[in-house]
């Protein structure tokens, strides 16, 4: 997903994050010392950030990512000042890696095109039906059930490839994963299609799936995808990414989330992302005040 579809590849964020050439824009002292971390101005929280890409970002900070980096900056006594650029290749390059902005605030951890700090949810590909669908109970793509339905899927996400391995291809409607966010989504269209009847289901990232299901009426139910036994990972704890070089940036988010995560679960879970405990089981609005990622 440009991150629209955040982590495919690695996720549909990080694709279509191709880093053109090494970042090497870093300050440097007399003495060698990279000084990258001077770069970050002590009134401003500056983030990088992709300007049509909701519910992560927009130009009128109406995703989560905008919540969050509002949230943070108000306890960093900071504003906020956004760098926005499309989620394409060179959006690392161009953005945090050209000084910029300071940070991106969502992005797969283990990821080398940043350093990531301490993740702060964990979510999982998803698969979204009607609200009393026989697929309702589905829980992995494995589901015989699934056999000759019409599934949609973006196409270069890990869960194509377990829809390839379970047989579910030759029946499935694809969906471009690189679009131009300006005039598409095809996370909208997927959903507008499950709505009219088009597909039966539809696979997608969690925050996606989450967001839009939460959004139709009536409300459309989801299922993390949690159970699989083939294919590539479908679980991946999302962190925030910042320079290499910046250690103390990265400590003081990471400070940041260890001290706020239940709001910033709070935060998660009005957008409807699906947050994950380490057993994969949901995180509910209850337990969220005092679970980790």
């Amino acid at each position: 997903m440009t991150k629209r579809h955040m982590l495919a590849c690695s996720l549909a964020f990080a694709a279509g994050l191709t880093l053109i050439g090494p970042v090497t824009s870093h300050a440097q002292s007399n003495d060698g010392l990279d000084l990258s971390i001077e770069l970050v101005d002590p009134k401003v929280l500056r983030v990088c950030a992709d300007p049509r890409n909701l519910p992560f970002s927009n130009e009128k900070g109406e995703g989560f990512e905008n919540k969050l980096a509002e949230f943070f900056a108000a306890k960093l006594q900071k504003k906020v000042d956004y760098t926005f650029f499309p989620q394409a290749t060179g959006f690392v390059r161009l953005t945090l890696g050209s000084h910029r902005c300071d940070v991106i605030m969502g992005f797969p951890q283990g990821d080398d095109l940043v350093q990531s700090t301490s993740p702060y949810y964990r979510t999982s590909y998803a698969i979204v039906t009607k609200p009393g669908s026989d697929l309702a109970d589905v829980t992995t793509l494995e589901d015989a059930k699934l056999k000759g339905k019409h599934i949609g899927i973006v196409a270069g996400t890990p869960p194509a490839t377990n829809m390839a391995l379970a047989g579910l291809m030759t029946t499935a409607k694809p969906y471009p994963l690189m679009i131009d966010t300006r005039v598409d989504s095809s996370a909208e269209a997927m959903i507008n299609d499950l709505k009219s009847g088009e597909i039966d289901a539809g696979v997608l990232w969690g925050p996606m799936a989450g967001y839009y299901a939460k959004q139709a009426s009536p409300q459309l139910h989801v299922t993390p995808l949690v159970s699989e036994t083939s294919g590539p990972k479908l679980i991946y704890r999302i962190a925030m990414g910042v320079r290499g070089a910046d250690q103390n940036w990265r400590r003081q988010l990471n400070k940041l989330i260890q001290e706020n995560q239940g709001e910033i679960n709070k935060i998660l879970l009005d957008f409807g992302v699906p947050l994950l405990d380490e057993g994969n089981h949901l995180i509910t609005a209850e337990a969220a005040a005092k679970t980790s990622p």
